[in-house]
């Protein structure tokens, strides 16, 4: 298994090697992932590749990092101003994501196995206050997925870098600002060393899917029991990492801002809406450049109008 997140990361990649020991204990050592940190069989950007020629049995992957193959690719991990982890489990496990994104994925010969998921993160780090939407043009600026797309639109140089190279560009001044995390992943790897100003909410990933990809033939390889135990070990940890995720924010978050001088921000309502606006752009332009990106994004809408109303009424405000 090459995991794309090293096991120094709690939440990230930590959890690659948690299900691989859960998965040994269920199965008394019938089933064994090796796992391998980043970079350590292939980059993170030949995993996809590797997976689906069995070069590579497994990955502990994020399936956004296969947009350039798949552009649909992540409707299913994040999106910006998607769902709650409630509502995307939903979608996912029974509202027909899963089985859209086994038809998409079927000539590619991957089975995916959601296997963790990750609170909303921070939306940036900036070395100066943002007050208006002019205040973002010309940043360099790290940001995952989609949301790229977003800031694109409202004059940000956009990128998408793993962690190290993220660190490293903002050593050198590549960069001058980044979204990368959550507080207790910000705090770890130090991103108040660059930037003060911390932004909020994390409107491109309000929840993270990371998944567990297997290739077909080494899949179908198993036993029933064998799939059976990955699936359900896979769906506890989902649990667990969503518990955790939520557990461990606090502590760092107060930390960086009492003794590293860390401004926290809540965008101002005319700059979400900024980014909400560009988001309906991208969603339409990319829905008319691939159709497989359309019907997921057709599927997720109409199963977000329908689950509308018992948000509404089921639950506080």
């Amino acid at each position: 298994m090459q995991a794309i997140f090293p096991q120094t990361l709690p939440l990230l990649g930590k959890p690659a090697w948690d299900i691989s020991a859960k998965v040994d204990a269920l199965t008394a050592g019938g089933i064994h992932f090796d796992v391998k940190n980043p970079g350590e069989i292939v980059s993170t950007g030949e995993v996809w590749d590797s997976v689906s020629t069995g070069a590579v049995e497994s990955s502990w992957y994020s399936i956004g990092f296969a947009e350039g193959v798949v552009p649909s690719a992540p409707l299913f991990t994040t999106f910006p101003f998607g769902p709650d982890i409630k509502e995307y489990a939903a979608w996912w496990y029974y509202g027909g994501g899963e089985q859209l994104w086994a038809e998409i994925t079927e000539p590619y010969g991957i089975k995916t196995v959601h296997c963790s998921t990750l609170v909303p993160e921070a939306s940036g780090w900036f070395r100066d206050e943002i007050k208006t939407v002019d205040d973002l043009k010309g940043k360099k600026m790290r940001f995952f997925g989609l949301g790229a797309s977003v800031m694109g639109k409202l004059g940000v140089e956009a990128q998408s870098m793993g962690l190290a190279d993220t660190m490293s560009a903002l050593n050198t001044g590549a960069i001058d600002s980044a979204e990368l995390g959550f507080p207790f992943l910000d705090n770890m790897v130090g991103m108040y060393e660059h930037a003060k100003h911390y932004y909020f909410p994390g409107w491109h990933q309000q929840t993270s899917f990371l998944s567990v990809i297997i290739n077909m033939d080494t899949w179908n390889a198993l036993t029933e029991q064998e799939r059976t135990i990955i699936e359900t070990a896979c769906e506890a940890q989902v649990l667990r990492t969503m518990a955790e995720g939520e557990a461990v924010q606090m502590e760092p978050l107060a930390k960086m801002q009492a003794e590293n001088g860390v401004q926290v921000h809540r965008w101002p309502d005319a700059i979400m809406a900024a980014y909400e606006s560009a988001w309906q752009e991208v969603a339409a332009e990319k829905s008319a450049a691939d159709a497989d990106f359309k019907r997921t994004w057709d599927s997720i809408q109409s199963f977000r109008e329908n689950y509308a109303q018992w948000k509404e009424i089921g639950y506080l405000k």
